[in-house]
């Protein structure tokens, strides 16, 4: 790897384009270095991952509408849409089956110096694929970049210190993913990478306070705008220059200002992309830095016995934790039985005292609503405190895989007096857990969550076409849409009619 130090630049600066960030990262998109196996081989794992988790959010609102929107755009040739048969324009598949893969807290995530949930660059990548029928080796190579790319970022900038979404990275990795699909030019790629970061720029209200389903909607209007701006800038178009590092651009404005330095590394020429295989999925549908903390309850439960006599639980964990799921965000809806199921997935407290008392987790279960609301619930949950501690702060940011971790420590006063306390550094599903996912775990959550949408046979002929990705021909890509019963699909809410499809 390469790192490369980024920072703002005056308009009057010798700066030549081939050093900006966008170059650099046009550079790696366009290196034809082949995907290694175990790259490969992830990427089908999250195309699996991905299809899993929208099967199961498929009837929800938010799925809905964006469903709704897409099939309001159908194309002669385009790409597909999760559940219905037809094709529409890719932008809008794009954006419904993004917003699927995101409904549900349940897919797959990096974390570093900002989060990231690197999955989100699939549906874009599909939709384009579908649409210009391309083959699965072509989607694996997009992939892969695409990954390499967020995760990268991901490593080197940190956005949500200045209150920017962490989609903010994503638009990039879509057009640079895009790009070593179609096997643009750089000079294509560098133009969509500058033009998709400019307009994907956006703050972190989103997921902040009372939590919208803005917050699944926000990466399909990533993906959504990066595919934009691939078309314009295959036409010629151009972007703002240098978009990083200009001086009225987003390091002086948006980030650390003039003084401050990024250091992103990236893969050198010829070096394989390797990024997807440092991320992790989620057994649990919730926030990540929640996952190795369901874990810690479920095996604490037994040891407690009568959680009546709970008298506080302290949670001790890191610094990303504590001030975005925990008590340090000062979020009084972190509390509130009547908060959005995406508020409670983005509370520590709540998501604790459920696992304490249920030593389970269920993507549904959990947030219903008379299970939110009972008494001994509310009362478990207001007990329930984080605190930031160095050393899991240092653990969050180490850069050894043997020693990075999302976990925390807990410690739970009884009545009594006595004080029990137990720890755990990554969740079980993690690959340093003691139940890593492999394929088979995959395939198992799939057919787990799809099972009451998608019927056997069809679940059967999607997995099949994922594991022959590598050798899907050209327009052999439509495989990879799940069909829903129509009757199953009867059920989604009722949408009141908007512009689109009147």
């Amino acid at each position: 790897m390469l790192t490369h130090t980024v920072r703002a630049r005056r308009s009057s600066d010798d700066f030549p384009r081939a050093e900006h960030l966008a170059a650099k990262i046009a550079d790696v998109a366009a290196d034809p270095v082949a995907v290694e196996p175990a790259t490969a081989e992830m990427v089908a794992n999250r195309i699996i991952d991905n299809a899993a988790v929208s099967a199961a959010a498929v009837l929800r609102r938010p799925v809905t509408v964006a469903r709704l929107q897409a099939l309001a755009h159908p194309a002669r040739r385009g790409a597909r849409v999760l559940g219905v048969d037809g094709t529409y324009s890719p932008e809008w598949a794009a954006w419904a089956n993004g917003v699927a893969v995101r409904e549900l807290d349940y897919h797959d995530t990096f974390l570093a110096a900002e989060y990231a949930h690197p999955g989100d660059n699939i549906p874009p990548l599909v939709a384009v694929a579908q649409q210009l029928g391309l083959q699965g080796g072509d989607l694996i190579r997009g992939v892969a970049t695409a990954y390499e790319i967020q995760i990268d970022l991901a490593r080197g900038i940190c956005l949500h210190e200045h209150k920017i979404d962490h989609v903010a990275h994503l638009g990039p990795s879509v057009a640079a993913g895009i790009g070593t699909m179609l096997r643009l030019d750089t000079e294509t790629i560098y133009q969509a990478v500058g033009q998709a970061l400019h307009l994907t720029t956006s703050t972190r209200q989103s997921r902040k306070g009372l939590i919208s389903s803005w917050k699944a909607f926000a990466p399909a209007h990533a993906g959504k705008v990066a595919i934009e701006a691939v078309d314009r800038a295959m036409r010629g178009e151009g972007s703002p220059a240098p978009i990083w590092e200009g001086e009225d651009g987003v390091i002086s404005w948006l980030l650390g200002g003039p003084e401050r330095e990024y250091h992103v590394p990236l893969p050198a020429p010829g070096e394989p992309k390797r990024a997807i295989l440092d991320s992790y999925t989620k057994e649990h549908s919730a926030e990540y830095q929640s996952q190795a903390p369901i874990d810690l309850a479920r095996r604490l439960r037994e040891r407690v016995g009568d959680l009546e006599e709970i008298a506080s639980i302290v949670l001790h964990t890191s610094h990303h934790t504590h001030v975005v799921i925990g008590t340090g965000s000062g979020d009084p809806q972190k509390f509130d039985p009547d908060a959005s199921r995406e508020t409670l997935d983005h509370s520590l407290p709540y998501i604790f005292a459920v696992a304490l008392q249920d030593g389970s987790w269920h993507h549904e279960r959990s947030y219903d609503p008379e299970r939110v609301h009972r008494p001994d619930t509310v009362a478990l949950w207001r007990k329930v405190s984080t605190v930031e501690d160095p050393e899991w702060t240092r653990h969050y940011h180490s850069a050894d895989p043997a020693e990075k971790a999302f976990g925390a420590r807990a410690e739970i006063t009884l009545n009594s007096g006595e004080v029990i306390v137990d720890e755990l550094a990554v969740a079980d599903a993690h690959p340093s857990g003691t139940r890593p996912f492999r394929r088979p775990e995959y395939v198992g959550k799939f057919n787990r969550l799809a099972g009451d949408v998608v019927e056997p046979a069809e679940r059967e002929r999607f997995l099949a076409a994922v594991d022959a990705l590598a050798d899907l021909p050209a327009g052999g890509l439509d495989a990879l849409n799940l069909q829903v019963d129509p009757r199953v699909l009867r059920r989604a809410p009722v949408i009141a009619p908007g512009i689109f499809g009147r």
